[in-house]
């Protein structure tokens, strides 16, 4: 399944988000909630576009400073709109009430609603430049949470490799984010940098990965903004995808 996480096209009005997705023949929209953004967090207006375009949302991404209550909420909204991931961020290093009840009652409530609450691999930020910026921050962490999303810029970001990182999480692994760095720059398009983005996704398809792969990219690569070049640049990113995951043979 290919998505785009919404984050891919900031700036433009969520129902203009929904018609990209669907013009560039995209399953799905892997949906970034943000408190400032209400249509975002508008759980009628988004199934009223979801149904308008008959396109579902796959996938909803809570935000990086997100509270025990936002996922709470995060879970009532998924259960409305059939969605069946939930990725939430790794908090922050002295949060540790927030860390807490990750661990401890995340699994409880994926067992409850049968929602998959996937924690994603941290940002490569540290504090005084030597204490990692955020807990639950290596993959020892991401195997005990059980559900794990991953994020490729931020493997390349923290120098691993992204085959290596990706063995460690595969049999984990629910959700992707794709995207490649370039110069030292992140969330480019997948043909452009340093990432073996091709190998990466002929081995989840021989590994029968079934989560989705959810392109994220900044829009400034994407060219938000130019909606003739938005349309060209999501129909290459499907292009990248049927090439080396539909088109491989498992």
């Amino acid at each position: 399944m290919i998505t785009l996480s919404s984050d891919s096209l900031k700036g433009y009005g969520l129902n203009r988000i929904f018609r990209f997705v669907k013009e560039a023949g995209y399953d799905g929209l892997d949906l970034v909630l943000n408190p400032k953004d209400y249509d975002s967090i508008n759980v009628a207006y988004i199934k009223e576009l979801s149904d308008a375009y008959k396109l579902p949302v796959t996938a909803l991404q809570t935000p990086g400073n997100a509270s025990q209550k936002q996922i709470l909420a995060a879970v009532e909204m998924a259960k409305e709109l059939g969605s069946k991931i939930i990725v939430v961020q790794a908090p922050k290093i002295f949060n540790f009430k927030y860390t807490k009840w990750l661990t401890a009652e995340v699994p409880k409530i994926r067992q409850k609603e049968q929602i998959s609450i996937a924690l994603e691999n941290a940002p490569a930020k540290a504090l005084l430049g030597i204490i990692p910026e955020h807990a639950l921050n290596n993959l020892n962490e991401l195997r005990k949470f059980k559900h794990a999303a991953l994020d490729t810029t931020r493997v390349a970001e923290k120098k691993d490799d992204l085959i290596r990182v990706y063995k460690g999480l595969a049999k984990f692994l629910v959700h992707v984010h794709v995207s490649n760095v370039k110069r030292g720059k992140g969330y480019q398009l997948p043909d452009e940098g340093i990432l073996p983005l091709e190998s990466f996704f002929t081995k989840l398809k021989q590994d029968g990965y079934k989560g989705a792969i959810s392109f994220k990219i900044a829009p400034k690569y994407i060219q938000a903004g130019d909606d003739e070049k938005v349309i060209k640049h999501l129909k290459e990113c499907k292009d990248f995808y049927e090439e080396y995951f539909v088109n491989i043979k498992a």
